[in-house]
């Protein structure tokens, strides 16, 4: 029997002893029942770990978004963005499969340059023969995001939601016009101000601002100007911009690394001081429990052993019956066992039943 609150009902029948507060505490602890509670929330999450690229183009993330309502044949759109400028590629497509993936990466490749590293989920279109001879073509490195671990290609998914957004206000009620709106939302996209880089992605592509038709229709002070410039003072100008190019890079590095490292501090602030090492006993939350209608059922299931931990927040376990599986720290929490303290036991049998 495990009464409601051990230690004040402890003293009003008059028990006491000067470990009854350390007891109880033990007592509801070490319940399997107690601990086998509750849900996970945001302040369960493990620390954050920046992915911090130095130089433009050399990480590229990739996606598909859709399937989305046919659009002159097209119904997924492949995104690709740069880690460091977040620079966004984008296309239309009517499949998803492997084949439309290496025919826009190479588009990319020619334009571009040939990246270290893709990241990309585990999506059939990613995983294959026919991408993996692209990659070994090209000698790019292929990053993979896991189950356990999807905030690595969290780059490209922020980006998706941008477009999402953007395709959503300029679509209006016929649907089925997305495919022809998406390359003003990359315009826009483009040249949106990005608060971890301190500029547009324009800008740090190109070096200089970019102007908008809507500009030259009203005479803009600018293109006034420039009319009036003559070649020389318009290539001197031009090459002072190029110039200031690369410093303007190290310093878009510089304000995405202090951004990372402000948005880590916020984030780890908030979550709970956990530490998983090698040998603990844990209970894995199963998240997937909330689609059936058995509400009493406990989702946390194990208790499983810590076999390795890694540095970005992902726990490999390992089980009785079974091989070992990795899991997001996230879905964890220590198990103190179903062991009760005895002397907490005796004293509790001890309380009158009609108390």
């Amino acid at each position: 029997m495990v009464p409601t609150t051990p230690p004040k009902r402890s003293l009003i029948l008059g028990f006491y002893w000067p470990t009854i507060y350390r007891d109880a505490h033990d007592l509801v602890t070490r319940c399997d029942t107690c601990q086998r509670q509750g849900k996970i929330s945001q302040r369960d999450e493990m620390p954050q770990n920046s992915i911090q690229v130095c130089e433009i183009f050399d990480v590229w993330g990739i996606d598909f978004m859709g399937s989305f309502p046919s659009s002159r044949g097209n119904k997924y759109i492949l995104v690709a963005v740069d880690y460091l400028s977040k620079w966004v590629e984008a296309k239309a497509l009517p499949t998803n499969d492997a084949r439309v993936v290496c025919k826009f990466l190479k588009s990319l490749f020619a334009r571009f340059g040939t990246p270290r590293a893709i990241i990309s989920d585990r999506g059939t279109h990613f995983c294959n023969d026919q991408f993996a001879k692209v990659m070994l073509k090209y000698g790019v490195t292929h990053r993979l995001s896991t189950a356990y671990h999807p905030q690595t290609s969290g780059q490209v998914e922020v980006s998706n939601r941008g477009l999402k957004r953007i395709l959503e206000r300029t679509v209006g009620e016929n649907r089925a016009s997305w495919s022809d709106k998406l390359d003003d939302a990359l315009w826009a996209f483009r040249t949106a101000y990005k608060t971890p880089i301190g500029c547009t992605p324009y800008k740090l592509v190109y070096g200089k601002a970019c102007h908008l038709p809507i500009e030259l229709e009203h005479k803009a002070y600018w293109a006034l100007k420039h009319a009036n410039f003559d070649l020389s003072t318009a290539g001197d100008h031009r090459k002072v911009q190029l110039n200031e190019l690369n410093e303007l890079r190290d310093q878009a590095y510089e304000n995405s690394l202090i951004y990372k490292e402000k948005t880590k501090r916020i984030h780890d602030s908030k979550i709970k001081n956990r530490v998983f090492n090698v040998g603990d006993q844990v209970l894995l939350f199963n998240s997937r429990l909330k689609i059936f209608s058995g509400k009493l059922k406990s989702r946390w299931s194990g208790p499983f052993t810590i076999a390795h931990v890694y540095p970005y927040g992902t726990v490999e376990l390992s089980q009785n019956s079974g091989p070992n599986f990795k899991v997001n720290g996230h879905r964890l929490k220590h198990y103190f066992g179903g062991d009760v303290p005895q002397m907490v036991v005796l004293d509790l049998q001890t309380f009158p039943k009609d108390q």
